[in-house]
């Protein structure tokens, strides 16, 4: 399979080298990390001459020896050197039970740089500072953008590179099909048998048929406002038995294993967060294609899924904006900066447009005002919103 290099997960290792924080490479199943590791060990190797790596990848059968923490700790003490600069790799580490005991040793001696990958529901963010007593800096890898797509394929033609995007999605291990079919068959087994396969064994779900259900829901309304309450009660009108704390817990597993990501509803006025409802994005838009097909297709509400992630991927948290009853897209904070953007598929008609400019030309503060949508046009200003074509948005940094 061709190989890219990913240079902003691998520019953002290259700056940690040498702190003494355990490195926790993370994202969803298939997004990259185990190859990402190997691109900043190559770099490494390149780049330092007293260079010592110890690697463990527990997917081979090679280190199955090492699934049992104190054998882990003797292999990594054996191979150190002394006089070297010692750094240590784990790739899938969740497949030594107690490896943390393992980590929080050798971080204690002080004597390696260590890398960490493994299966996201066992690394949770929320679990880290609990799993390791040292500091702990999470990388997380998202599946390719569209700017990793085009440079993977080579593209020129921006329009025809991002209609083949948003059939494609982000999941390079599919690009080794040549059909459709085939890719949407890889895409839906990443989801059924790694990503809900984690989630199972984390956290022991016997009704399988129920999660799927929920995740089907998600991926049928990826956008729209949605509530515990709103989805038990779908789902109870379809003859699932469920209680909303069922439906919470199981939205949360969903997300720790970075199936979806969770966006809260922000009141812009009154600056405070909402609890009545949120939106949910998919890691990777292709998980909805392969699982649901194409039927009701709505690209509008696929573009805002591919906006969302990437505003992640550039280190923005999101929020869903709340104005005077209307809603705008995103609101996105990083530092002091803050966006207000809109997200839409086609803005060519009068009555479109309107409807689309009206919630920022509401918003009376001068933070930066920005409407996203297939133009098909250079940039352009319309009462201080900058209008934006989607494709180019997402190829600038």
């Amino acid at each position: 399979m061709k190989i890219i290099e990913r240079k902003q997960y691998l520019d953002k290792l290259k700056r940690l080298k040498g702190t003494p924080d355990i490195k926790v490479i993370t994202g969803v199943r298939r997004s990259g990390k185990s190859r990402l590791m190997d691109s900043y060990i190559g770099w490494i190797e390149d780049n330092e001459k007293d260079v010592n790596i110890i690697y463990i990848d527990f997917t081979s059968l090679q280190f199955e020896d090492l699934k049992e923490y104190h054998a882990l700790n003797t292999y990594v003490e054996e191979h150190y050197k002394r006089g070297k600069n010692n750094y240590l790799f784990i790739d899938e580490v969740q497949m030594c039970p107690q490896f943390e005991l393992t980590i929080n040793s050798l971080h204690s001696s002080e004597k390696y740089d260590i890398y960490v990958t493994g299966s996201n529901a066992f690394l949770l963010s929320s679990d880290l500072a609990t799993l390791f007593t040292g500091r702990t800096y999470e990388i997380e890898v998202f599946p390719f953008s569209f700017a990793e797509y085009v440079q993977y394929y080579h593209l020129e033609d921006t329009d025809k590179a991002f209609a083949g995007y948003m059939k494609d999605g982000g999941l390079a291990g599919s690009y080794a099909y040549r059909e459709q079919e085939e890719r949407y068959k890889y895409i839906e087994d990443v989801f059924d048998t790694l990503i809900v396969r984690d989630i199972r064994q984390k956290y022991k779900i016997r009704n399988v048929t129920l999660m799927d259900h929920i995740s089907d829901f998600l991926m049928d309304n990826i956008s729209n406002l949605s509530s515990i309450r709103q989805i038990a009660d779908t789902l109870t009108r379809n003859k699932d038995k469920i209680n909303h704390k069922t439906v919470g817990k199981y939205l949360e597993y969903l997300c720790n294993a970075f199936a979806f990501y969770k966006v809260r509803r922000y009141d812009i006025q009154g600056k405070k967060y909402l609890s009545s409802s949120e939106k949910y994005y998919l890691s990777d838009h292709a998980f909805r294609y392969a699982k649901l097909g194409t039927r009701n297709m709505d690209y509008g509400r696929m573009i805002e899924n591919i906006v969302a992630i990437e505003l992640m991927r550039r280190g923005y948290e999101i929020y869903a904006g709340v104005l005077y009853k209307k809603e705008i897209d995103f609101v996105a904070m990083k530092h002091d900066e803050k966006l207000y953007i809109q997200v839409s598929d086609d803005i060519s008609g009068d009555t479109a447009f309107a409807r689309e400019v009206a919630p920022l030309l509401n918003i009376k503060d001068a933070y930066p005002k920005i409407l996203i949508a297939r133009t098909r046009h250079e940039d352009y200003q319309y009462e201080g919103i900058k209008i934006v074509d989607a494709a180019n948005w997402l190829l600038k940094e």
